[in-house]
């Protein structure tokens, strides 16, 4: 759904000062729609609006998928939900080339608009070119690419918009939704369910599915406009610009992370049962819990410090906690904390308790880690019932 950065060598003023000196009959609007890509940023699709003005030769993309990798502190502004994103203008042809190159097919979609809308329409363009809003912040399920442009469109009608009558017996939920897409990146499908948390799960209506570009192309075909006695579709039939074959990608089941995490799992078992002494598992441990710990830096800065508000609420956040850098840093010192180690088990146990009582998917993934946590914690737990424990006398070892 973002789309890399593309210069946007359009003067804005230039570009604002030309579409309001057109007369807008003259004018055509089109929804664009691009596939799905193979890299991360592109795997969601992407949306934009094409405006075509024949007597005067303008043929121009409005995108709303623009971000600037030189911004100072790149990484930590995007990590943090800080990062600004722009309207970008170019012309038509340079839109499509880029696409050609990373061979995703290109659709297109007249929009049914009279003079009066074409008007509103320009009117908001310029408006969004202004230097005060050409950025916005950028939310991947409220605010992107694709929902600025049904936000135009509901502007443009008001109340005229009409959506289809839905279901909400069956209504998906936003994680739903993304994991469509998802499917074949078992690894990046796991990365993205340990980073969201609860607002992910929240069901997603009609309107909001129109977050990814394939739903507002699929949801806005299934849309009507009134005018006066009738109603008319807001979009006319598809076109394809361009087209490619779907990428390939097929993902095995020895990459996937519940059978790659389970297999370490036993992998940890049979270690924890031949090397039961401190002298020789120590600093197995120690690796182990310096993972988990990182683990946990990157949930609680998700949780409390981006403004990402799809991370926080992480269900997650009960087994992969603060306690167990505690607990590594007890490791190091070698410092006897049964108390900190017993809360780290617990927390493992009450999540793989709770994942198997829900039957949760979602999380399932997950078990294998919280048993390699929960396992390791109870060795230096104290517990008179683990076989795998380690005496106090030989913690302090």
């Amino acid at each position: 759904m973002v789309k890399k950065l593309i210069f946007t060598f359009t003067i804005l003023s230039f570009v604002a000062t030309g579409i309001k000196s057109q007369e807008p009959d003259d004018t055509l609007v089109y929804l664009i729609t691009c596939s799905p890509g193979t890299a991360t940023y592109s795997i969601y699709g992407h949306s934009a609006l094409r405006v075509v003005i024949p007597s005067s030769g303008y043929d121009m993309v409005y995108n709303w998928g623009v971000f600037d990798f030189n911004t100072p502190h790149f990484v930590w502004k995007f990590a943090g939900g800080r990062l600004n994103y722009m309207l970008g203008v170019y012309p038509y042809d340079l839109f499509l080339r880029d696409y050609f190159m990373e061979r995703r097919s290109v659709y297109s979609q007249r929009v049914n608009l009279e003079s009066s809308e074409i008007s509103h329409l320009m009117y908001l363009l310029e408006e969004n070119l202004r230097p005060e809003n050409i950025y916005y912040r950028y939310d991947f399920f409220y605010d992107n690419c694709s929902t600025r442009i049904r936000d135009i469109f509901e502007k443009i009608f008001s109340d005229r918009l009409v959506y289809p009558v839905e279901e909400k017996k069956d209504m998906p939920t936003f994680r739903d939704k993304i994991n469509e897409y998802q499917r074949h990146y078992p690894w990046l499908k796991a990365g993205v369910d340990l980073l969201l948390g609860l607002p992910a799960d929240r069901k997603a209506s009609f309107r909001d599915q129109m977050f990814l570009p394939e739903y507002l192309q699929r949801n806005l075909s299934a849309s009507v406009v009134k005018r006066s006695d009738k109603t008319i579709p807001l979009l006319q039939e598809t076109e394809t610009i361009i087209e490619f074959e779907p990428p390939e990608i097929k993902a095995s089941f020895y990459s996937d992370p519940m059978f790659v995490l389970g297999l370490i799992f036993f992998l940890i078992l049979l270690i924890s049962v031949r090397f039961r002494s401190l002298i020789y598992i120590k600093y197995f441990d120690i690796l182990i819990f310096t993972i988990f710990s990182i683990l946990s830096l990157f949930l609680l800065f998700f949780n409390f410090i981006t403004e990402h508000a799809e991370t926080k609420m992480n269900i997650n956040f009960i087994w992969i906690n603060p306690f167990i850098i505690v607990c590594l840093i007890c490791l190091s010192l070698n410092k006897q904390c049964t108390i900190w180690f017993r809360l780290v088990f617990w927390l493992a146990v009450l999540y793989i308790i709770g994942v198997i009582i829900f039957a949760s998917k979602i999380y399932g993934t997950f078990i294998p880690a919280a048993l390699i946590l929960a396992l390791r914690s109870s060795v230096y737990s104290d517990f008179k019932w683990n076989p795998f424990g380690l005496k106090n006398s030989e913690i302090k070892r």
